[in-house]
């Protein structure tokens, strides 16, 4: 779908791809907002949208499910997550949200996800080009973990995780494995990944023989919880924002006006 014609290469030189538009306008990642346009819920000046189509922010009249798209203020959120809430926007099941518990003032998304049954940090905001910059494989952001895991964990197996252990996707990454202590019949260890596939500290343990009794994680690139408790939350300050984007090794981009 071509640009509008606006007649100034001021405003072309402006052009942005639509999923990124829409993240920025606080419709989730970039690949959630591929969705919506395959889903055929987006229109451009009362087209149907198309994938790789570019608007340009305040000529362009963009529409989701019938309604105008307009910017949104940037909102960052750091949000210890309890057990037992979904890391999702909605719930189809009616289950309560991790959008649910943070106050926000307008739509925000979870950065990546925890399981219902893990704990511990999860970041939220509508800056869908942060959220894509940390979560893309290639940057590699950091995330430490703390399990209690059933069993002893073994030299052979601390050595196994480290070195990566294979999944049914492919092998992982070499990960920082620490023991943190140990009984007879179970262990606490600290895991650090430089990725973040499904499920993935669960599936690393499970492959080298434990079950995991509880996971919980204690930092997100730069950010960890100290004095948040479980279903706690706060804004993140200007400079914990700008650590977020360097451990992205990226640069905040310029914000669009709609």
């Amino acid at each position: 779908m071509p640009v509008s014609d606006s007649g100034h290469e001021a405003s072309r030189a402006r052009a942005v791809r639509l999923q990124r538009y829409l993240a920025e306008a606080g419709f989730g990642s970039r690949r959630a907002c591929e969705l919506l346009i395959r889903e055929g819920r987006v229109a451009v000046g009362g087209a149907d949208a198309e994938i790789g189509c570019t608007v340009i922010p305040g000529v362009d009249h963009v529409t989701v499910d019938g309604r105008t798209v307009a910017a949104e203020r940037k909102e960052y959120w750091l949000l210890h997550k309890p057990i037992g809430v979904v890391s999702t926007s909605k719930d189809t099941h009616g289950r309560r949200t991790v959008v649910d518990v943070v106050p926000a003032r307008g739509r925000v998304f979870p950065v990546g996800r925890l399981d219902m049954d893990t704990t511990g940090v999860l970041v939220l905001t509508n800056d869908g080009s942060l959220a894509h910059a940390l979560l893309h494989p290639s940057r590699e952001v950091t995330k430490e973990y703390e399990a209690r895991v059933s069993g002893r964990v073994t030299a052979r197996e601390r050595e196994r995780l480290q070195s990566g252990v294979q999944l049914e996707d492919g092998p992982t990454l070499p990960a920082e494995v620490e023991v943190l202590r140990q009984s007879h019949d179970e262990c606490r260890v600290r895991l650090r990944l430089r990725e973040g596939r499904k499920r993935q500290v669960r599936r690393m343990l499970k492959a080298v023989g434990h079950e995991v009794i509880s996971l919980h994680r204690t930092r997100f690139g730069p950010l960890g919880i100290e004095g948040l408790p479980p279903g706690g939350c706060r804004e993140l300050s200007d400079e914990e924002i700008r650590s977020l984007w360097e451990a992205a090794g990226a640069a905040p981009e310029e914000a669009f006006h709609v």
